[in-house]
Order: C-alpha cells, then structure tokens, then sequence
C-alpha cells in the first residue's frame, strides 16, 4: 500500500501564500502520477492540478492557473503545491492522490488519498 501525507495548510490573508507538500512512503515509484484535489464544506470534490513522472507535464484548473505551482522531488518521494495570491474560494480540505500513470489528468481515477490539509483564506 502506498501512504500519502499533505502538510503545510493553515489559516491565510486575501492574497498571501501557502506551501503544501505531500510526503509518499510506503510502496513509492516514479511512475505515479500525483494529483492535488480539495473539497470545500457542501461542495463536490475537484481537482486542483496534477503533475506525472516529468516535471513538464502538469495540468491545472483553470481557477488556479497562474496562482498555484506543483512540482516534484522523486528521490525525496515529494509533490509540493506551491499557492500564491490566494482567494477565500480556495478554502477547502486539500488532499493530495496518487495513481499509478506516465501522464497525469484531474479526472483519472486515483486510488491513493492522504488524509488532507486543511486551508482557509480569510476575506
């Protein structure tokens, strides 16, 4: 089984920032591909962005486009989510996933899940 564990959230102004990073350990590889997914109260879950083995291939919601930065570290088995000029809609419980894939998309099945980070930005 592979274990994933997002940190990093918190309580944040309009407009400032956040790093979230997600730690796997457990049966880790390259060949997953991670995606970073949040869910605000009453709401659906969604995808937020996704980043596969090659750092050039990453995907976003248009919400968070220009905003958020995910990259990751293989060897330390690490996605981070890099949050900037943040909003009060991107208030949710953050959760970051993993599915066994070269390329990554935000509405793949992802049988891997942390527990989630919460985030609140006030207004």
């Amino acid at each position: 089984q592979l274990q994933l564990v997002e940190s990093g959230g918190g309580l944040v102004q309009f407009g400032g920032s956040l790093r979230l990073s997600c730690a796997a350990s457990g049966r880790t590889s390259p060949n997953y591909a991670i995606g970073w997914f949040r869910q605000a109260p009453g709401k659906e879950r969604e995808g937020v962005s996704c980043i596969a083995n090659s750092a050039s291939s990453t995907n976003y919601a248009d919400a968070v486009k220009g905003r958020f930065t995910i990259s990751r570290d293989n060897a330390k088995n690490t996605v981070t989510l890099q949050m900037n000029s943040l909003k009060p809609e991107d208030t949710g419980i953050y959760y970051c996933a993993a599915t066994y894939a070269n390329v990554c998309g935000l509405r793949a099945r992802y049988p891997f899940w942390g527990q989630g980070t919460q985030v609140t930005v006030s207004s």
